[in-house]
């Protein structure tokens, strides 16, 4: 037993040192707020009418930027806007940023970590931030629901897809292909 886990370790080993090759590292660096907006433009009346019961719309999108070093910035955008037929209640758009290392991985891999592990890192700290700004501006306790991150990547990814598509049709190249 001891053999062949040792003849294991030794091929990791090899592998992992070997020239050229970077081991695979994904690590959260730093989480902060990078914009944080609350507007009440109708308080303090609206705080006053009973049996309000506003339309939550919720809007998601996430940015990147390298920063060097296998470091990225990844930043979870986030707007919430409740309406009460055209009078908007309040409205809340932060930006939850984090930088991540993210090295070793092939491109495919790292932007599905960009995509989907670093916005489940960050949802929950813009969660807590949109939660607590809503009760400072006088309203009820607002709980954003989780959000499946990989489904949304899929979703993404196959849209970037078919518009992939739809461009060659139109005898556009695709990004990044000029």
């Amino acid at each position: 037993m001891d053999d062949s886990s040792n003849t294991d370790k030794g091929a990791n080993g090899a592998a992992n040192g070997a020239a050229g090759t970077v081991a695979r590292q994904f690590g959260l660096r730093q989480i902060y707020v990078k914009d944080l907006s609350f507007e009440g433009p109708n308080s303090p009346g609206i705080l006053t009418e009973s049996g309000l019961e506003p339309e939550i719309k919720l809007s998601l999108r996430t940015t990147h930027r390298d920063l060097g070093n296998g470091v990225t910035e990844v930043v979870l955008h986030v707007s919430v806007h409740a309406l009460a037929g055209q009078r908007t209640v309040f409205l809340v758009e932060m930006e939850q940023a984090g930088t991540f290392q993210i090295s070793g991985f092939p491109a495919e891999e790292a932007r599905a970590i960009i995509g989907i592990a670093c916005p489940n890192a960050l949802f929950p700290y813009a969660r807590e931030a949109v939660s607590s700004v809503v009760q400072r501006g006088g309203f009820a306790q607002l709980l954003l629901q989780p959000i499946d991150f990989t489904a949304l990547f899929a979703q993404a990814q196959a849209q970037a897809q078919a518009a992939g598509q739809d461009n060659r049709a139109a005898g556009v190249p695709p990004a990044g292909n000029a």
